[in-house]
């Protein structure tokens, strides 16, 4: 009697790979600190399709930072950031951050010096919305205003850092606090006038989420920190600054994650996705209105003509 021969063959190495659990921490993940007097926030991005990758904003200043020494051990994620400031003298800034999920939620803490922050997150939503052409403008809003009623900063108590004459605002001293809009937006066109001295750094912040940097640039290159940049995420495509102490203006749109500038009348960034949280952020929920806000802590700034127009789709 013959005995039928069955052969097992093994599944091919990729095909094993493929039905492999995936990693619970891939993704991009927004973060806040409770209680937090200055509205700390972070964002993360993790990728572990080859190794252990990503970014992590928020505990060098506004700059994206790349994950070191990332790993997984015993189901908690860990990982350290670093950037160096110019000095003199240059000054390196370590941060050590541990996280652990918990159903949907993940919980953690971001060691910098002495100073531990502890935090809780949450996936980043999708924001599906686009500029298509189909939004219809709303009535204007004109956010400067005699008495700067429209406004509070993220400090309380201290919007005498800012002062209106006319309708030009300027900060009074290098470390004004950030001033915040108490009218929020979510999709809108809007159009800003700035002025900033030789060597001036300032920041425009959309929705309290993403910044549009304000920099004295002037015949350089484009630089992703550059004037009218997505601050540390999206380079402007030419720079078209004015030269330092000359009147500028930015108009711009943001709908959804997508935004377009508009810098002294020539398009520098054209309905580009913005991932998520950069400079200025103090507003982690990506799919809620958010404020403008105005940066005045890095030198002398002027701001005239702020226009922001809401963009809604049948009666929003």
């Amino acid at each position: 009697m013959l005995v039928p021969i069955v052969l097992m063959l093994a599944a091919p190495a990729e095909s094993m790979a493929q039905s492999a659990p995936p990693n619970p921490y891939q993704g991009r993940w927004v973060m806040h600190v409770p209680n937090d007097p200055d509205r700390r926030v972070f964002w993360l991005e993790v990728n572990a399709s080859a190794g252990l990758s990503g970014t992590f904003f928020g505990a060098t200043g506004g700059r994206m930072a790349r994950l070191l020494d990332a790993e997984i051990h015993g189901g908690e994620l860990r990982f350290r950031v670093e950037r160096t400031f110019d000095g003199p003298p240059p000054r390196l800034v370590r941060a050590f951050t541990t996280a652990r999920l918990d159903g949907d939620t993940l919980d953690g803490s971001t060691r910098i010096g002495d100073r531990e922050h502890k935090w809780k997150g949450w996936r980043a939503p999708s924001l599906i919305e686009s500029d298509d052409g189909s939004w219809s403008a709303g009535k204007p809003v004109k956010l400067f205003k005699p008495g700067m009623e429209g406004w509070t900063t993220l400090h309380p108590g201290r919007l005498g850092d800012w002062k209106l004459t006319g309708d030009v605002l300027t900060n009074s001293g290098k470390n004004a606090d950030l001033l915040l809009s108490k009218q929020e937006f979510r999709n809108f066109k809007m159009h800003l006038e700035f002025r900033v001295p030789q060597g001036g750094n300032a920041g425009l912040g959309l929705r309290g989420r993403y910044e549009i940097q304000i920099f004295d640039d002037y015949g350089q290159p484009p630089d992703i920190h550059g004037n009218g940049s997505v601050y540390s995420r999206i380079a402007p495509a030419v720079n078209a600054s004015k030269p330092p102490g000359e009147w500028q203006s930015f108009d711009i749109t943001l709908i959804g994650r997508q935004v377009t500038v508009v810098l002294n009348g020539t398009t520098i960034i054209d309905r580009k996705q913005i991932d998520g949280l950069c400079g200025l952020a103090t507003d982690p929920f990506e799919d809620r209105p958010g404020p403008i806000s105005l940066q005045g802590d890095h030198g002398p700034v002027e701001y005239r003509n702020l226009l922001v127009t809401p963009l809604g789709r049948g009666g929003q």
